[in-house]
């Protein structure tokens, strides 16, 4: 299992609309895996593969893997060098305290700490103490003082600085959501090999997904796919304090075939021809629903006349954290399905 390009991929930084780095990490890595490569008006990478056999009308099917991440874009620089962001992305402001972060500026990129305003414990009072700040009250001190804005320019990305990192049979890093994916349309592919199939397969590295699908669905349009398989994380609430019907995903259960959230319901017969393949190969899965969220799939659904569509999903604990958390069974048993529906497509 490659977790060195998995490392790669989710310690570079890229925030909706600032995925450039991402993206040219991963077309280096594609390169020799498909017979066109381009870059659409957005910033999305689409990458297409011919038919490998003489089919008369081969299906088109896309792979939606977005490469942002939650982050942070420069939104005011203080005249004594405090930095207030705009989150791009859903946080938590709960998990927010006591961050490293970087700051990717013109010049390079700058360590700083994320802390919000307000008095520190020993100083608080104890209704401050209960209180949870706004994510706009966190602010980003980068050392600098009055230096800061040298440096910084309103606009500048900024993401948590952490590593990847591997304990027992799980990988834990930032941006696992959705760097998993970007990982599972590079090797997906790369497990294709040789295999002779006879679909034309496009896999879309789409960006501004956090902020509402929105390289996916300038892809789609473009692709204009006959099958989309959206690729993502979901949620996997195997933890204490979750009720058993709020789980979604088990880890250590396989990939999770995506039937349903509020973006997207999956096309059934889609879903049992998948379901049938992993059955067949015994490639372990499990069925999943999201009650709220949605994915890329849901916007190649949509596309031009519409698609027949199905979602891909890893199951990830401490979603939209430093801490996200997955199995690498699970991950790869999406990379197994993947390539084993690609390749009799």
């Amino acid at each position: 299992m490659n977790v060195d390009l998995l490392r790669r991929l989710c310690e570079t930084p890229g925030v909706p609309g600032h995925e450039y780095r991402v993206r040219e990490l991963i077309e280096a890595e594609v390169e020799p895996l498909f017979d066109a490569i381009e870059v659409d008006p957005m910033g999305s990478l689409l990458c297409r593969r011919d038919p490998r056999k003489k089919v008369k009308q081969p299906k088109r099917i896309m792979l939606l893997c977005h490469m942002d991440e939650i982050g942070f874009l420069v939104s005011h620089i203080t005249d004594k060098g405090f930095v207030y962001v705009h989150p791009v992305g859903g946080f938590d402001a709960r998990n927010l305290f006591s961050r490293r972060v970087v700051v990717t500026t013109d010049k390079g990129d700058l360590k700083g700490v994320m802390n919000p305003g307000g008095r520190p414990i020993h100083i608080a009072t104890p209704e401050e103490r209960k209180k949870v700040p706004e994510v706009g009250e966190f602010v980003i001190d980068l050392g600098l003082g009055e230096k800061t804005k040298d440096h910084v320019k309103v606009g500048d990305m900024v993401t948590m600085d952490e590593p990847l990192i591997e304990i027992g049979d799980k990988i834990v890093s930032k941006a696992l959501d959705n760097r998993v994916a970007c990982w599972l349309g590079i090797e997906a592919i790369r497990a294709l090999g040789k295999a002779k199939h006879g679909c034309e397969i496009h896999v879309a590295f789409t960006c501004q997904e956090e902020v509402g699908l929105r390289g996916a669905r300038t892809a789609s349009f473009a692709v204009k796919p006959d099958i989309g398989i959206g690729i993502d994380t979901t949620l996997s609430c195997d933890t204490p304090g979750v009720p058993e019907q709020d789980r979604t995903t088990e880890q250590g259960k396989g990939f999770g075939l995506h039937v349903k959230d509020s973006s997207f319901i999956a096309d059934r017969d889609l879903v049992n021809e998948v379901e049938a393949i992993a059955v067949k190969q015994d490639i372990p899965y499990q069925r999943t629903m999201l009650r709220a969220g949605g994915q890329d799939g849901a916007a190649a659904q949509q596309a031009a006349a519409g698609a027949r569509a199905v979602g891909i999903v890893v199951g990830t604990r401490y979603i939209h954290t430093v801490t996200e958390m997955i199995h690498r069974a699970d991950l790869e048993a999406a990379r197994d399905i993947l390539a084993a529906y690609l390749k009799q497509a």
